[in-house]
């Protein structure tokens, strides 16, 4: 199964600020180690720098501890001999960490469950609704982003709020759509589709989590998906707790799924995040991949979107466009349509989906 998670009972800490070379060279060092990495960046958390030097002795970074042994900074850690690094990394993969383990930062629910949108910043690599996976694929961030996947699995999933959770769960879902694209390739066929989205997942709190039981399961409050003959989540699943009371439409105008017919990827935030998703429907459905209104013909052509979740939207015709309406921005496209629905009889099709690669290249 695809995972960026790691069952390592223990972790190297490694305290370090930005910019400092070797910082950058003892975690290149530690990242090809195979375990878990905490990276704690002083000058973010300067509360930790008078503990760290009581632990150590020395003021300066980076100060690298494999769980509770510390090992010094790069110097030491490149004269380790492969015998004792080994040792270490045995260590760590095998031993949990002890009750003097090298502090974290103290951070609020939200904040750790939140490390997730720093991750997110490789996803500035979108121009409009492409990905520039190839430059991805080689740039720091995109390691920096496997390291930080790691901590998902501490993730207390049960405190979160709906707001939280949304963000949290839209995040993590293009998050790992981009993730799955760069180590297995984009799927090219429905059955590929449908594995992809069935198969790459990440460990989150403990739970594996695909991408069909990110958007079907939690954001769509445990409803069948497309081509789904079941609920994802069964009555005595852990995983149902954290599910949504009620399925969210709006997440569909968040959620990314790889291909050019999708929405546009963004990093959404817990603090009005339902003002958010709004902006995003209403500039979804005010572009002509998203509706189309014919007054002449009195027709509306909506994305695939509105015909694979129309349960979401009301479940009729009727209600489905009574929604549009509502989620519209001021626009003339919105005054075409209400003088469409107040003619009577309108007609709803669907536009073609682009399932073709949203990759710059």
């Amino acid at each position: 199964m695809f995972q960026m998670g790691d069952s390592a009972p223990g972790r190297v800490t490694v305290y370090s600020i930005q910019g400092c070379p070797h910082c950058m060279q003892a975690k290149a060092t530690l990242r090809l180690l195979g375990v878990p990495v905490y990276d704690v960046d002083l000058s973010s958390h300067s509360e930790l720098r008078a503990r760290v030097k009581e632990l150590t002795g020395h003021s300066t970074v980076p100060q690298i501890f494999f769980n509770s042994v510390h090992v010094g900074g790069n110097n030491d850690l490149q004269k380790l001999s492969p015998e004792e690094l080994q040792r270490l990394v045995s260590l760590v993969k095998e031993e949990p960490l002890s009750g003097d383990a090298p502090p974290l930062p103290e951070q609020s629910q939200s904040e750790d469950s939140f490390c997730i949108l720093k991750i997110t910043t490789f996803l500035s690599f979108t121009v409009k609704n492409s990905v520039d996976y190839k430059g991805m694929s080689v740039n720091p961030a995109f390691e920096r982003y496997c390291e930080l996947a790691i901590q998902l699995q501490r993730v207390e999933l049960l405190s979160l709020s709906r707001e939280e959770k949304l963000a949290f769960f839209i995040n993590l879902y293009n998050a790992l759509v981009i993730h799955g694209y760069l180590r297995l390739g984009a799927p090219t066929n429905m059955w590929q589709r449908y594995r992809f989205f069935n198969y790459v997942s990440y460990l989150i709190g403990g739970e594996v989590f695909t991408l069909q039981d990110i958007e079907n399961g939690i954001l769509r409050g445990n409803r069948k998906g497309v081509a789904q003959l079941r609920r994802p989540f069964s009555k005595t699943d852990p995983r149902l707790q954290v599910a949504l009371p009620d399925a969210e439409p709006l997440i569909h105008f968040a959620l990314n799924c790889g291909a050019k017919g999708c929405p546009p990827i963004k990093t959404y935030t817990p603090q009005d995040i339902d003002s958010q998703l709004r902006t995003a429907a209403e500039a979804f459905l005010e572009n002509d991949d998203g509706c189309v209104v014919d007054s002449v013909k009195q027709e509306v052509r909506l994305s695939q979107i509105f015909k694979w979740y129309k349960a979401d939207f009301g479940g009729t015709d009727e209600k489905l466009l009574r929604w549009v309406l509502d989620h519209m921005g001021d626009s003339p496209k919105k005054t075409s349509l209400q003088g469409v629905l107040s003619a009577g009889k309108t007609k709803v099709s669907f536009l073609p989906y682009d399932w073709s690669s949203n990759s710059t290249h």
